[in-house]
């Protein structure tokens, strides 16, 4: 494997444990049912004993919460249910005391119908350079096209229900998403201006990077042709489609003059040093088209989405991974390894079905549900796996604690857009959204409150309190120990920023060698059979000891030696040689 070498060949980022805030989620300090930044001030601790080298807060910036926080009403300020700047700042100089980098979500396909440039559009007349910021088209006869929202029906919106002027009855504006997020208007050199502006606001307060929404989908033809997909994205059946959805294709995917806004920015962030990073949530097809992304000159690392995608079975799994590490390579960057966050069920409830399970519209209690003890199994030997190669790992909150996804959450307290706008048939992302639990007292919401708080905004699982941090603290073989110790390890070894070889296997097992920037050895090996697997002949030389890992799937005693029985069913170790 050819590794093209670049400049920032030794910045942070390359190999850091990143772990994903979702600040509505993660801990409520005055008991409204909210996270707030408050409530993070106070994790502080906790977050650093998890061993993890990077926070990155999904938004918090002011909005009317359509798409909890994705609406930004304006960028530059706090949303005050979750604080102010002077608390922001605090959390920040908490977090880089404790060596700990703060990595914040930038949003930039659309803002808010509350935004004030959007509201000063809705206000101008046809024509009139204040709507050049967004995309808004003349249509007499419907639609300008065809497009879909990826949140169900059109992602078209008639302007005069909003304006309230004649003069726009025959005008549409573009929403790729929900009608309160309408799409900038990337053409125009004062959108790019604006966002410049923004990113050195929260670079000189100190942030270390930005994640970057839809990074994929800022530009669109400027033709807008029509789609082959049409207008419901959510019920297609195609040459681009999967498990009934359409993919992130079309002409307001993936089009070639994104890459220049990021080399625009990659500019920006140059100004304040080479460790300041971008991460792209960029919904693309292939490794190699993840790969674009992250040239020299572009971003720092994008989100590995394929892996995320990809059964977790054997020989799929061993594609896309060399494909993976193939394609970061040929630019020089970093792998970066993800398997939950806030738009995914979470893995350890994914894991728990058979493979080919179909997740991917949000699960109910009218759903088959899964095998929760295999499913957390699978969920620790998987992250397991992708912690000890070189790269980057992203973790999201909660699943250090090995939490399911919430899979009996009452269809009425659904908040997800997605539920409503797809005529009540997905049911979208709010079961990976469920607040924390931080202790098992149910009157403070599990811990996320204080005592006799409001109701959580989405309620808890009432076997929260079982899966708390408090519960687990004192077990030395919980998830959230296990965690600590295994991104301890990582962290000691330096299993980040190693070389890794695949190694002769059985076809169920992955294994790789994984030489450490500290010049030791470990094989990193993950069995997804039902049964015992033999290791490499590697495993079994003189003085090989393990160093990591997981439970089995079976009953039988996971302490056996590997010498004598091989890896089990569902395991993965991690073993010096």
């Amino acid at each position: 494997m050819n590794q093209l070498h670049r400049n920032d060949w030794n910045q942070w980022w390359r190999s850091a444990a990143i772990y994903q805030v979702y600040p509505r989620s993660f801990s409520d300090s005055n008991g409204d049912g909210i996270g707030d930044l408050g409530g993070v001030l106070e994790k502080i601790d906790y977050l650093e004993q998890l061993n993890i080298d990077a926070v990155w807060f999904s938004p918090f910036y002011p909005s009317p919460q359509h798409d909890t926080g994705y609406d930004v009403a304006d960028y530059l300020d706090i949303n005050p249910e979750y604080g102010d700047l002077e608390t922001f700042d605090k959390v920040l100089a908490e977090l880089h005391a404790r060596g700990i980098k703060v990595i914040i979500d930038v949003v930039p396909n659309h803002s808010s119908w509350e935004h004030p440039l959007f509201k000063q559009a809705l206000s101008a007349q046809p024509g009139d350079p204040a709507r050049d910021m967004y995309m808004f088209r003349k249509s007499s006869g419907g639609a300008p096209n065809n497009w879909g929202s990826m949140f169900g029906g059109s992602a078209w919106s008639k302007v005069e229900p909003l304006s309230g002027k004649a003069s726009d009855s025959d005008w549409w504006y573009l929403h790729i998403f929900d009608a309160s997020q309408p799409d900038f208007n990337w053409e125009n050199p004062k959108v790019h201006e604006f966002f410049r502006s923004y990113l050195r606001f929260w670079l000189d307060r100190g942030v270390d990077g930005f994640r970057v929404d839809v990074a994929h989908g800022l530009v669109k033809d400027p033709a807008l042709p029509d789609d082959e997909v049409g207008p419901d994205r959510l019920n297609y059946e195609g040459p681009n489609s999967e498990n009934g959805r359409a993919l992130d294709v079309g002409p307001f995917f993936n089009q070639p003059g994104v890459h220049d806004i990021y080399r625009e920015w990659r500019q920006v962030l140059d100004e304040y040093g080479r460790d300041r990073m971008l991460v792209a949530e960029a919904w693309v097809n292939t490794p190699e088209q993840e790969a674009m992304y992250v040239r020299e000159d572009e971003m720092s690392q994008a989100f590995n989405f394929s892996v995320v995608n990809c059964p977790w079975e054997p020989g799929a799994l061993r594609k896309v991974i060399r494909r993976t590490q193939e394609a970061s390579a040929s630019v020089g960057a970093p792998a970066t390894w993800v398997l939950s966050n806030h738009d995914t069920v979470r893995h350890s409830t994914r894991l728990g079905y058979p493979t080919g399970a179909n997740t991917d519209n949000g699960i109910g209690v009218t759903d088959p549900q899964p095998d929760r003890e295999i499913g957390l199994t699978r969920a620790l030997s998987a992250t397991a796996f992708l912690a000890g190669l070189p790269g980057s790992i992203y973790l999201y909150n909660g699943e250090e604690l090995g939490l399911p996804e919430a899979t009996t959450l009452p269809d009425d307290a659904r908040q997800d857009p997605t539920w409503k706008r797809s005529g009540y048939r997905v049911r979208g992302r709010d079961g990976c959204r469920v607040p924390l639990p931080w202790s098992n007292n149910p009157s403070s919401n599990f811990g996320f409150s204080p005592a006799r708080a409001s109701s959580p905004w989405l309620p808890q699982p009432a076997d929260w309190g079982e899966l708390s941090a408090q519960v687990q603290e004192s077990n030395p073989y919980s998830p959230l120990n296990f965690y600590r110790k295994m991104l301890a390890t990582r962290r000691s070894l330096g299993l980040g920023m190693g070389k890794s070889t695949w190694l002769d296997s059985d076809p169920e097992v992955l294994s790789l060698l994984v030489t450490a920037s500290c010049g030791r050895k470990v094989i990193v090996a993950t069995n997804l059979a039902v049964g015992y697997r033999p290791l490499p002949q590697l495993a079994l030389s003189k003085g090989t000891k393990v160093l990591l890992q997981t439970p089995t799937i079976t009953s039988e005693d996971a302490e056996c030696s590997f010498r004598d029985r091989g890896i089990g069913p569902g395991q993965t170790l991690w073993i010096e040689v």
